[in-house]
């Protein structure tokens, strides 16, 4: 096999019309094929060899198809094998020669996106290329992309990279944010929330983030600017800001991690009590989950009831302690 190619063109062509005829001899296939006699043997000899092709000599040699996952399927596994060794040896020599060059020159550290096309594509091109974890500061008032254009965090999750993800509480408040994060959330994204953040941020596999230049009270002049963080301390002092930030956030929860949870309750009111201890509003919280005010009360104080306590107060802190959130 030339190029990588299991069949070329004429094996093709002759498998595909030795299974419509079930069977055939030589001078069969030759004649439907419209091929010389001898490029018919040469083609059925080389058919046979990659185990696509039985022969039986019972009255002259007679050819029967075989089935091609079969006869295929190994060689496929091989170069899959081959292919994700090599994808390793590249990654680790690209992780060495960045290693080198970041000693070398300071240009390799940190590189400059200008435009918010190009901090987009870069954006969905890192999430594509992700392996592990995906970490993002989500500010109201995107540069790049709004939360429902990230679709690529779904191919991503699909894979199983963990996305952890902190809302600012302003954002949360925008229309549609909730739905977003909630589909996110659905597969299986960690979300949390804070009431600001102090930079937008995102960083894929502990080794590259992306961190935009341009403050919110500059947002109207000129195009945005982004730095590309490479590894070196000022992505370990991204990664610790992160990581403090996490840790201080409030879980935004659509369901329990106790799949035998007694608490009795249902994940429209565990997603509404994780925002309400988040800070958001109930008007907000009502325009965003498609209820009225009364509905939103009336669910507080179910839980509040379900908790044994008379307070908005008292029902974040038997939420957290009751690991409701």
């Amino acid at each position: 096999m030339q190029d990588g190619v299991l069949l070329d063109a004429r094996e093709e062509q002759a498998y595909r019309l030795l299974v419509g005829l079930s069977v055939a001899r030589s001078a069969e296939l030759a004649e439907v094929a419209e091929l010389p006699q001898q490029e018919a043997d040469e083609v059925l000899q080389r058919l046979q060899a990659k185990g696509l092709v039985a022969v039986h000599h019972a009255d002259g040699p007679v050819f029967r198809p075989l089935p091609p996952d079969v006869a295929l399927g190994t060689t496929l596994l091989r170069r899959q094998e081959s292919l994700e060794a090599a994808r390793k040896t590249v990654a680790a020599l690209s992780e060495e020669f960045r290693a080198s060059a970041s000693r070398r020159d300071a240009h390799h550290l940190v590189e400059v996106i200008v435009g918010a096309n190009a901090l987009r594509e870069r954006l969905r091109d890192l999430q594509e290329s992700a392996r592990e974890e995906i970490l993002w500061f989500c500010r109201a008032n995107p540069l790049a992309m709004q939360g429902a254009d990230n679709t690529e965090e779904y191919g991503a999750l699909s894979r199983g990279v963990r996305y952890r993800a902190i809302y600012e509480r302003a954002l949360l408040e925008q229309p549609g944010e909730l739905d977003t994060i909630a589909e996110g959330v659905s597969w299986g994204e960690e979300a949390r929330s804070l009431p600001t953040l102090p930079v937008r941020l995102a960083i894929v596999d502990r080794s590259t983030a992306v961190c935009p230049l341009v403050r919110d009270d500059e947002l109207g002049i000129g195009e945005p600017t982004a730095a590309v963080i490479g590894r070196g301390q000022l992505l370990d002092a991204l990664l610790a800001l992160f990581e403090s930030h996490w840790e201080q956030a409030t879980p935004v929860k659509l369901h329990s991690d106790d799949k035998n949870d007694p608490e009795g309750l249902d994940d429209s009111e565990r997603f509404l009590l994780s925002l309400l201890v988040a800070g958001v509003p109930d008007k907000s919280i009502a325009s965003q989950l498609g209820i009225s005010r009364r509905t939103v009360q009336r669910r507080l104080d179910r839980m509040m009831a379900l908790a044994g306590v008379d307070t908005r107060t008292g029902l974040a802190f038997q939420a957290a302690k009751r690991n409701w959130i």
